[in-house]
């Protein structure tokens, strides 16, 4: 049985109840993590325990929040106020960790299903965004990752073109990964809009609905916005149903053309209107 799982960030009491819920043997089943394994929430090194004891049962995504952990370990980034990363930094293991993470995919596939964290580029399809995501996972497993974290943040361009090299390839192709949710029509990016689909601005879409998109038809599933909640179309799942705000933490199972939701209560780590949600 594959299951694919939503937004973790810390949760690691959720994800443990939402393991028994499903009933999740590891001889049996796997899992599908859709990024943002820490932060916010106040168990992220449990969170990383828990998914390393899994195995080859767990694959994980990075998603925006693990990236945040490479570049505070790394000392590109200081740690925010509502960071919870303190446990992994101060643990006697924490460069394994951090080694751990660093090799995580950006983007993977499961039963026909793409899976990435937040979204994808309309220019592109499938085989351009996973192997545009095995260009950037090179990069952060690259002896310079402190030299490579320097260069990753940042909102421009916010228009792909086959020709971007560089630095200003790797962004694009990380802020679509991790950090996408509404778009232009010609598929500009927009980082100022957090909110539901409903609240999008004027001439602003949802990635999913943008018109052209290439990977229209490929079943995508994606997490990082907790503002949508659980969407569930015929080629679309967004599963980060806001567990580190007191929402749910979902799993859907996917295999033999299965669409099996399930999903437990999470106690609120963090209320919204503190930071930014996703």
């Amino acid at each position: 049985m594959h299951y694919l799982v939503g937004d973790l960030q810390g949760c690691d009491d959720a994800f443990a109840r939402l393991l028994a819920e499903i009933g999740f043997s590891p001889s049996r089943d796997r899992l599908h993590v859709l990024g943002d394994l820490v932060n916010r929430g106040p168990q992220s090194l449990a969170v990383l325990r828990r998914l390393r004891a899994l195995g080859s049962s767990a694959t994980c995504l990075l998603g925006n929040h693990d990236l945040h952990l490479l570049a505070v370990a790394h000392g590109v980034r200081r740690e925010h106020r509502t960071d919870t990363l303190r446990d992994i930094l101060d643990d006697a293991d924490r460069d394994a960790w951090i080694d751990w993470v660093r090799h995580l995919p950006l983007a993977d596939t499961a039963h026909g299903w793409l899976l990435v964290h937040a979204g994808v580029a309309p220019a592109w399809d499938a085989a351009q965004t996973l192997a545009l995501a095995r260009e950037v996972e090179a990069m952060l497993r690259d002896p310079d990752l402190p030299g490579f974290l320097q260069v990753m943040y940042g909102n421009e361009p916010a228009r792909w073109r086959d020709d971007l090299q560089g630095a200003d390839r790797w962004r694009f192709v990380i802020n679509v990964l991790t950090r996408i949710r509404f778009v232009h029509a010609d598929g500009t990016l927009d980082f100022q809009v957090k909110e539901g689909a409903d609240a999008a601005p004027p001439g602003l879409v949802p990635w999913f609905d943008a018109p052209g998109r290439r990977t229209a038809g490929t079943p995508i599933a994606f997490g990082h916005w907790s503002t949508l909640g659980l969407v569930e179309r015929a080629d679309l799942l967004a599963l980060d149903t806001g567990c580190v705000w007191g929402g749910l933490l979902t799993a859907v199972r996917v295999d033999g053309g299965r669409r099996d939701v399930v999903q437990v209560r999470c106690a609120q780590a963090l209320a919204p209107g503190v930071a930014a949600q996703g």
